[in-house]
């Protein structure tokens, strides 16, 4: 019952580490700081672990950066507005992330002796991230049985779910929303209108809940 979760402080990832924690798993949370526009969620992933008493590494991947362009790496490219479904939404994709992050996580937890990784992808990123997709995780799956003399399972329980239904489970689990961040804006208020967060609004709707964010408008 040992697991390592690549936690980003968005409100999927945030809602998973609540759920294996009550399902009692001995978990350890790593996040990335790849001076992404909304490095926000990172201090909130800060924040949970210690509220939650999970221990907790942070990690500069600041290179990665430098490697992805992207909307969400860089200041002269704008953050996109609307749904995910929209086309532009592509420029929001830093190329490669996951793999790279998982394969990180991967050292991570074999340094320890932990043999299983979860990430919170969910249906909700499958038309513009590739990197979450069912294909992505199963050949990920093989790949981390292969890299080392012990196998390592990776599991992303979500990958089905939509925002709604991951929302859903962490009500009733009584997640802390507001010390999640789901904004692609690095602003200090939440934009409500890029893709992350029309999606999280929605996803409160959805279950007559309101988001203790406070937005822009």
């Amino acid at each position: 019952m040992k697991a390592a979760i690549i936690l980003s402080g968005g409100l999927d990832s945030t809602t998973l580490l609540y759920d294996i924690v009550s399902r009692g798993y001995e978990v350890k949370a790593i996040s990335f700081d790849y001076n992404q526009k909304h490095n926000r969620e990172v201090h909130y992933a800060i924040e949970t672990c210690l509220m939650l008493k999970v221990p907790h590494r942070v990690y500069n991947l600041e290179v990665l950066n430098s490697l992805a362009p992207s909307s969400l790496t860089r200041c002269e490219i704008e953050v996109p507005k609307g749904h995910y479904a929209a086309s532009n939404m592509k420029s929001t994709v830093v190329s490669n992330r996951n793999m790279v992050l998982i394969a990180l996580a991967a050292s991570y937890a074999i340094s320890r002796g932990i043999n299983t990784i979860l990430y919170g992808a969910h249906s909700g990123d499958h038309a513009v991230y590739p990197d979450c997709r069912p294909e992505f995780v199963e050949a990920m799956k093989s790949v981390l049985k292969l890299c080392d003399y012990t196998a390592i399972e990776l599991e992303a329980p979500y990958l089905n779910l939509t925002k709604g239904d991951i929302l859903r489970i962490g009500l009733r689990l009584g997640v802390d929303y507001s010390k999640t961040w789901t904004c692609y804006n690095g602003r200090e208020l939440a934009c409500g209108k890029c893709g992350s967060c029309i999606e999280r609004l929605e996803a409160f709707e959805q279950n007559n809940a309101i988001d203790p964010l406070r937005y822009e408008n």
